[in-house]
């Protein structure tokens, strides 16, 4: 049996979970997900909890089952708590700015790269050297931050770039110069 798709999912108070032939809809104070699961899964809701079981043993089912469970899980936690990922922004001019809905970002291009806040991901930048990106659904917040990411990747010597907070990166030593005689 898998060790995480058995465990129950507690719902907080002030959430509400509803299944509707496997089209599980989430709403909480933040917001509201819903998503289609596979209806060879069983996904019962009640008193609080919710459940996922599976029919047989099937390697297909084996994979689903946790991964079903845990997509629910991250719904529960995405409309009571909401996500957020915080990237850094190292370098000598690098800097990032918030004006209205749009973060304009200064990487060392000629031009400056400019994001704009969707219904579902909103931008913060508390520092210049700092970007927050928040939202309700997991995956988004990670897509979000992984293509601002994408813009200007930490590079292995001086370590200049846009990375996530308490990420290593590991560094190069620079070209060897030829000894003196």
């Amino acid at each position: 049996m898998s060790r995480i798709g058995k465990m129950p999912i507690s719902v907080p108070a002030g959430v509400e979970v509803k299944n509707e032939n496997n089209l599980i809809t989430v709403k909480g104070p933040k917001g509201q997900l819903s998503r289609q699961f596979s209806t060879e899964l069983g996904i019962e809701v009640e008193n609080g909890t919710v459940t996922v079981t599976r029919p047989n043993d099937d390697k297909r089912l084996r994979s689903l089952h946790g991964l079903t469970r845990t997509l629910i899980h991250n719904m529960v936690e995405g409309v009571t708590n909401g996500y957020s990922k915080t990237l850094e922004i190292e370098g000598v001019g690098y800097r990032a700015a918030k004006s209205g809905n749009k973060v304009t970002l200064n990487l060392g291009f000629s031009h400056p790269v400019v994001f704009e806040d969707t219904d579902a991901i909103k931008l913060e930048v508390p520092q210049p050297n700092k970007i927050i990106v928040n939202g309700i659904d997991k995956q988004a917040v990670g897509q979000f931050a992984a293509e601002i990411r994408e813009k200007r990747p930490p590079e292995p010597y001086k370590g200049k770039g846009i990375r996530y907070e308490g990420e290593h990166i590991i560094r190069k030593e620079g070209k060897a110069g030829k000894g003196k005689k």
